[in-house]
């Protein structure tokens, strides 16, 4: 079975570029919710209406090198592809019908139709690089823009589905990974603040998720009243602080008389993972959640940080069958998880 090439292709494009704070923050996320003026919402709208959107859409970005996937026009595996390179929410699965989303060609930017809003713009970056995603959702919102009549009022701002979006429609968020912060059971205390100065704490695919791999997403909580440069620079303010503490609490864990267990805890996992011949996707995510700990702190110098990232996605239900080529059952998924995860980790890296 040759993965190499079907890895590439699977992969996040933003994924290899340089990481800002890379030993905490996974990346950095701006979604930006904009409805059409004239158009009924899309939870509304008919379906000549929805059409529209897409037609719109798609006819502004046509000099701007995004290709457009229906939903509609592809089996479920593709769609749930979709969710776990993280192009498109689990929301937009649930009504595929006249929806879709318009991605470029590096990933980094994905533009949903249809979905809660008629156009959410997202733009990934890897690391502490919230700046550089608004740069470029913003670069490609004035393309629609200058194209489009969106609806806006003057002292409401954008007028979107849900109130909490009215304003700018900016969603900042960043994706940090808390390991120590679990580990010396303070993570909980940490995050329990964030609402209390305007930010949410959500899991790994946003809103209504949990959890996993100790990845924990900060965004902000209002669009109203505030600058888009203002809720960004909370953000970047309020993630630094977090960095600090997780980077307090690894030095805590590399002390003398905590050094053995965090270095046999790491270990341990990273035998698992390289030899296990059957795994879940939650034990692959638990496993996984430490050995990325052990190869940021060089407890793991055997793998690179890159190939642990990678595989964040490649134990993944979806990108698995992808690669496979095949759809499997729960008990094959177990199996070729295995495989893939050991031939991954054995990958020389120059």
């Amino acid at each position: 079975m040759d993965h190499k090439k079907k890895m590439k292709e699977l992969l996040p494009g933003w994924l290899h570029r340089p990481a800002p704070e890379g030993d905490v923050v996974v990346s950095s996320r701006i979604r930006l919710a904009r409805n059409l003026q004239g158009y009924s919402f899309p939870h509304q709208a008919d379906e000549q209406a929805l059409e529209s959107v897409i037609a719109k859409v798609e006819r502004a970005l046509k000099k701007s090198a995004f290709t457009l996937k229906r939903l509609d026009g592809i089996g479920q595996s593709d769609r749930l592809l979709l969710v776990e390179q993280y192009l498109i929410s689990p929301d937009l699965l649930k009504n595929p019908a006249h929806r879709g989303v318009m991605v470029n060609s590096d990933q980094t930017v994905a533009i949903m139709l249809n979905e809660e809003d008629h156009i959410r713009i997202q733009s990934i970056h890897p690391g502490l690089a919230l700046q550089e995603a608004w740069d470029e959702a913003n670069r490609f919102d004035d393309v629609l823009e200058a194209e489009l009549d969106y609806a806006y009022a003057e002292k409401a701002g954008y007028l979107t589905t849900c109130p909490t979006n009215v304003g700018t429609g900016l969603r900042a968020s960043v994706m940090l990974h808390l390991p120590a912060l679990q580990m010396v059971d303070q993570v909980k205390k940490v995050l329990s603040v964030l609402p209390h100065v305007g930010l949410s704490v959500r899991g790994i695919y946003g809103e209504g998720t949990e959890s996993t791999g100790n990845l924990y997403q900060i965004s902000n909580q209002v669009t109203l009243g505030l600058t888009e440069d203002e809720i960004i620079g909370k953000i970047i303010s309020v993630t630094k602080q977090v960095m600090d503490q997780e980077r307090s609490a690894r030095e805590a864990l590399l002390a003398k008389e905590s050094r053995l267990q965090l270095e046999d805890r790491v270990r341990r996992a990273y035998g698992l993972l390289s030899e296990a011949r059957l795994i879940s996707s939650e034990e692959a995510f638990k496993l996984w959640n430490n050995v990325l700990l052990g190869v940021k702190l060089g407890l793991i110098p055997e793998v690179s940080v890159e190939q642990v990232n990678e595989l964040f996605f490649l134990i993944r239900p979806a990108i698995l069958q992808h690669i496979v080529g095949k759809d499997l059952t729960p008990h094959e998924r177990d199996y070729y998880r295995a495989e893939v995860i050991r031939k991954h980790l054995q990958t020389k890296r120059g």
